[in-house]
Protein backbone atom coordinates (compact mmCIF):
# COMPACT_ATOMS: atom_id res chain seq x y z
CA UNK A 1 0.00 0.00 0.00
CA UNK A 2 1.14 3.34 -1.63
CA UNK A 3 2.47 5.08 1.73
CA UNK A 4 1.08 8.27 0.97
CA UNK A 5 -2.09 6.75 1.26
CA UNK A 6 -4.94 8.60 3.19
CA UNK A 7 -7.13 6.03 4.96
CA UNK A 8 -9.33 8.14 6.92
CA UNK A 9 -9.95 11.61 8.39
CA UNK A 10 -12.01 12.14 11.22
CA UNK A 11 -12.05 15.70 13.82
CA UNK A 12 -8.95 15.40 15.38
CA UNK A 13 -6.37 13.12 13.26
CA UNK A 14 -6.12 11.41 9.86
CA UNK A 15 -4.75 7.92 9.56
CA UNK A 16 -2.04 7.11 6.83
CA UNK A 17 -0.97 3.94 5.08
CA UNK A 18 2.95 2.95 5.50
CA UNK A 19 5.17 1.07 4.11
CA UNK A 20 5.08 -1.59 6.27
CA UNK A 21 2.01 -3.69 6.52
CA UNK A 22 -0.41 -3.50 9.68
CA UNK A 23 1.49 -0.26 10.89
CA UNK A 24 -0.28 2.84 10.13
CA UNK A 25 1.14 6.50 10.93
CA UNK A 26 -1.59 8.95 12.86
CA UNK A 27 -0.92 12.66 12.34
CA UNK A 28 -2.63 14.89 15.36
CA UNK A 29 -4.80 17.86 13.63
CA UNK A 30 -4.56 21.45 14.65
CA UNK A 31 -8.29 21.68 14.89
CA UNK A 32 -10.63 21.84 17.82
CA UNK A 33 -14.70 20.60 17.39
CA UNK A 34 -17.60 20.29 19.49
CA UNK A 35 -21.38 19.00 19.02
CA UNK A 36 -20.11 16.13 16.87
CA UNK A 37 -18.18 18.61 14.56
CA UNK A 38 -20.86 21.06 14.17
CA UNK A 39 -18.85 24.09 15.72
CA UNK A 40 -15.18 23.46 14.37
CA UNK A 41 -12.20 25.83 14.67
CA UNK A 42 -8.47 25.66 13.79
CA UNK A 43 -6.21 25.77 17.00
CA UNK A 44 -2.99 26.01 16.19
CA UNK A 45 -0.42 23.60 18.19
CA UNK A 46 -3.47 21.81 19.52
CA UNK A 47 -2.15 18.58 17.69
CA UNK A 48 1.39 18.76 19.01
CA UNK A 49 -0.10 18.81 22.19
CA UNK A 50 -2.17 15.93 22.12
CA UNK A 51 0.41 13.44 20.11
CA UNK A 52 2.84 14.51 23.29
CA UNK A 53 0.14 13.95 25.71
CA UNK A 54 -1.59 10.60 24.70
CA UNK A 55 2.23 9.08 24.29
CA UNK A 56 3.12 9.99 27.45
CA UNK A 57 0.04 8.46 28.61
CA UNK A 58 0.10 5.17 26.58
CA UNK A 59 3.16 4.75 27.45
CA UNK A 60 2.63 4.70 31.21
CA UNK A 61 -0.55 2.34 30.44
CA UNK A 62 2.33 -0.18 28.93
CA UNK A 63 3.90 -0.21 31.91
CA UNK A 64 1.08 -1.19 33.61
CA UNK A 65 0.65 -4.08 31.06
CA UNK A 66 -2.68 -2.50 29.74
CA UNK A 67 -1.80 -3.37 26.08
CA UNK A 68 -3.09 -0.55 23.20
CA UNK A 69 -2.15 -0.34 19.68
CA UNK A 70 0.36 2.32 20.47
CA UNK A 71 3.89 2.06 18.88
CA UNK A 72 5.65 5.37 19.41
CA UNK A 73 5.79 9.30 18.27
CA UNK A 74 7.85 9.86 14.85
CA UNK A 75 7.31 13.63 14.61
CA UNK A 76 5.67 16.50 17.17
CA UNK A 77 1.97 15.66 15.38
CA UNK A 78 2.62 12.09 14.57
CA UNK A 79 3.09 8.70 15.67
CA UNK A 80 2.76 5.12 14.84
CA UNK A 81 -0.12 2.47 15.56
CA UNK A 82 -1.13 -0.76 15.08
CA UNK A 83 -3.78 -0.95 12.25
CA UNK A 84 -7.04 -2.27 13.98
CA UNK A 85 -10.39 -2.80 13.13
CA UNK A 86 -12.21 -0.19 14.87
CA UNK A 87 -15.53 -1.54 17.19
CA UNK A 88 -17.58 1.36 16.58
CA UNK A 89 -18.39 1.99 20.35
CA UNK A 90 -17.67 4.81 22.10
CA UNK A 91 -16.81 3.65 25.53
CA UNK A 92 -17.44 6.58 28.57
CA UNK A 93 -16.41 5.85 31.93
CA UNK A 94 -17.59 8.38 34.46
CA UNK A 95 -16.40 8.70 37.94
CA UNK A 96 -17.76 11.94 38.92
CA UNK A 97 -20.85 13.57 37.15
CA UNK A 98 -20.69 15.75 34.39
CA UNK A 99 -21.47 16.47 30.93
CA UNK A 100 -23.97 14.46 29.25
CA UNK A 101 -25.09 12.46 32.52
CA UNK A 102 -25.22 15.54 34.87
CA UNK A 103 -28.12 16.67 32.45
CA UNK A 104 -29.81 13.45 30.94
CA UNK A 105 -30.37 12.24 35.18
CA UNK A 106 -30.46 15.57 36.58
CA UNK A 107 -27.74 15.14 38.77
CA UNK A 108 -25.77 17.96 40.27
CA UNK A 109 -22.77 18.46 38.17
CA UNK A 110 -19.78 17.70 40.26
CA UNK A 111 -20.77 14.84 42.56
CA UNK A 112 -18.57 11.87 43.09
CA UNK A 113 -20.41 8.62 41.74
CA UNK A 114 -21.10 5.96 44.21
CA UNK A 115 -18.64 3.62 41.54
CA UNK A 116 -17.26 3.69 37.92
CA UNK A 117 -20.17 3.88 35.75
CA UNK A 118 -19.52 2.79 32.07
CA UNK A 119 -21.67 3.83 29.50
CA UNK A 120 -22.01 2.55 25.77
CA UNK A 121 -22.24 4.72 22.84
CA UNK A 122 -22.94 3.82 19.08
CA UNK A 123 -20.20 5.61 16.81
CA UNK A 124 -22.26 6.75 14.09
CA UNK A 125 -21.71 10.41 12.98
CA UNK A 126 -25.06 9.93 11.09
CA UNK A 127 -27.20 9.13 14.40
CA UNK A 128 -25.13 11.70 16.46
CA UNK A 129 -23.68 9.00 18.24
CA UNK A 130 -26.67 7.47 20.54
CA UNK A 131 -26.47 6.11 23.87
CA UNK A 132 -27.11 2.45 24.16
CA UNK A 133 -26.99 -0.71 25.99
CA UNK A 134 -25.49 -4.02 25.90
CA UNK A 135 -28.80 -5.67 24.32
CA UNK A 136 -28.32 -3.23 21.43
CA UNK A 137 -24.46 -3.96 21.08
CA UNK A 138 -25.71 -7.50 20.93
CA UNK A 139 -28.45 -7.36 18.12
CA UNK A 140 -26.57 -4.68 16.07
CA UNK A 141 -24.01 -7.68 16.34
CA UNK A 142 -21.08 -4.99 17.15
CA UNK A 143 -19.72 -7.49 19.89
CA UNK A 144 -20.65 -10.47 21.52
CA UNK A 145 -21.24 -10.60 25.24
CA UNK A 146 -18.08 -11.88 25.69
CA UNK A 147 -16.30 -9.24 24.07
CA UNK A 148 -18.78 -7.04 25.82
CA UNK A 149 -17.39 -8.09 29.51
CA UNK A 150 -13.89 -7.83 28.50
CA UNK A 151 -14.16 -4.26 27.21
CA UNK A 152 -15.98 -3.49 30.40
CA UNK A 153 -13.11 -4.72 32.24
CA UNK A 154 -10.67 -3.40 30.43
CA UNK A 155 -12.33 0.06 30.37
CA UNK A 156 -12.71 -0.64 34.78
CA UNK A 157 -8.49 -1.09 34.62
CA UNK A 158 -7.68 1.56 32.65
CA UNK A 159 -9.85 3.78 35.15
CA UNK A 160 -8.00 2.98 37.79
CA UNK A 161 -4.67 3.23 36.12
CA UNK A 162 -5.81 7.06 34.93
CA UNK A 163 -7.07 7.44 37.95
CA UNK A 164 -3.81 7.13 39.82
CA UNK A 165 -1.70 8.76 36.91
CA UNK A 166 -3.21 11.89 36.40
CA UNK A 167 -3.50 12.31 40.78
CA UNK A 168 0.32 12.47 40.44
CA UNK A 169 -0.31 15.18 39.11
CA UNK A 170 -2.95 17.14 40.85
CA UNK A 171 -5.73 16.34 38.80
CA UNK A 172 -9.36 14.67 39.18
CA UNK A 173 -10.37 12.30 36.48
CA UNK A 174 -14.06 13.28 36.20
CA UNK A 175 -14.80 11.17 33.12
CA UNK A 176 -13.11 9.73 30.03
CA UNK A 177 -14.01 8.26 26.25
CA UNK A 178 -11.96 5.32 24.80
CA UNK A 179 -12.22 3.28 21.82
CA UNK A 180 -11.56 -0.26 20.88
CA UNK A 181 -9.81 -2.20 17.85
CA UNK A 182 -9.84 -5.77 16.79
CA UNK A 183 -6.28 -7.30 15.49
CA UNK A 184 -6.68 -10.07 12.44
CA UNK A 185 -6.92 -13.04 14.90
CA UNK A 186 -9.89 -11.04 17.41
CA UNK A 187 -7.36 -9.97 20.05
CA UNK A 188 -8.82 -6.23 21.26
CA UNK A 189 -6.96 -3.36 22.25
CA UNK A 190 -6.77 -0.30 23.12
CA UNK A 191 -7.38 2.06 20.39
CA UNK A 192 -7.32 5.93 19.51
CA UNK A 193 -6.34 8.47 21.90
CA UNK A 194 -6.23 10.00 25.64
CA UNK A 195 -6.14 12.93 25.82
CA UNK A 196 -7.72 16.28 26.84
CA UNK A 197 -10.22 16.06 24.14
CA UNK A 198 -11.27 12.72 25.10
CA UNK A 199 -11.53 13.17 28.78
CA UNK A 200 -12.57 15.70 31.84
CA UNK A 201 -10.13 16.59 33.80
CA UNK A 202 -10.26 19.17 36.80
CA UNK A 203 -7.78 20.66 38.77
CA UNK A 204 -7.36 18.69 42.10
CA UNK A 205 -7.34 21.63 44.17
CA UNK A 206 -9.40 24.83 42.20
CA UNK A 207 -11.16 22.49 40.34
CA UNK A 208 -10.64 24.71 37.00
CA UNK A 209 -11.13 22.55 33.86
CA UNK A 210 -8.47 21.56 32.12
CA UNK A 211 -9.86 19.73 28.68
CA UNK A 212 -11.94 20.34 26.02
CA UNK A 213 -15.10 21.93 27.96
CA UNK A 214 -12.72 25.17 28.37
CA UNK A 215 -14.02 25.39 24.29
CA UNK A 216 -16.89 24.02 24.28
CA UNK A 217 -18.08 26.21 26.98
CA UNK A 218 -16.09 28.87 25.96
CA UNK A 219 -14.27 29.78 29.15
CA UNK A 220 -10.93 30.46 27.66
CA UNK A 221 -8.05 29.12 25.22
CA UNK A 222 -7.24 25.48 25.45
CA UNK A 223 -4.11 25.76 24.38
CA UNK A 224 -2.44 26.73 27.19
CA UNK A 225 -4.58 24.21 29.22
CA UNK A 226 -3.57 21.45 27.19
CA UNK A 227 -0.17 22.68 27.75
CA UNK A 228 -0.50 23.09 31.81
CA UNK A 229 -1.49 19.36 31.44
CA UNK A 230 1.39 18.42 29.21
CA UNK A 231 3.88 20.41 31.61
CA UNK A 232 3.17 18.56 34.63
CA UNK A 233 3.40 15.33 32.87
CA UNK A 234 6.67 16.06 31.54
CA UNK A 235 7.79 17.63 35.12
CA UNK A 236 6.19 14.33 36.94
CA UNK A 237 6.90 11.31 34.63
CA UNK A 238 11.01 12.51 33.66
CA UNK A 239 11.75 13.45 36.92
CA UNK A 240 10.39 9.74 37.96
CA UNK A 241 12.56 8.24 34.97
CA UNK A 242 16.10 9.86 36.00
CA UNK A 243 15.05 9.17 39.08
CA UNK A 244 15.31 5.56 38.56
CA UNK A 245 18.73 5.49 36.86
Amino acid sequence: MDVSTLLYEGKAKKLFSTDNPGVLRVAYLDQATALNGARKDAVQGKGTLNNEITTFIFEQLHKKEIASHFIKKISKNEQLVLELKIIPLEVVVRNVSAGSFAKRLDVDEGQQLPFPIVEFYYKEDRLDDPFINEDHIKVLDIATEKEIEFIKNQARLINQALIDLFKKIDIRLIDFKIEFGTKADGTILLADEITPDTCRLWDQKTGAHLDKDVYRRNLGEIVPVYQEVLARLEQTFNKNVKGDR
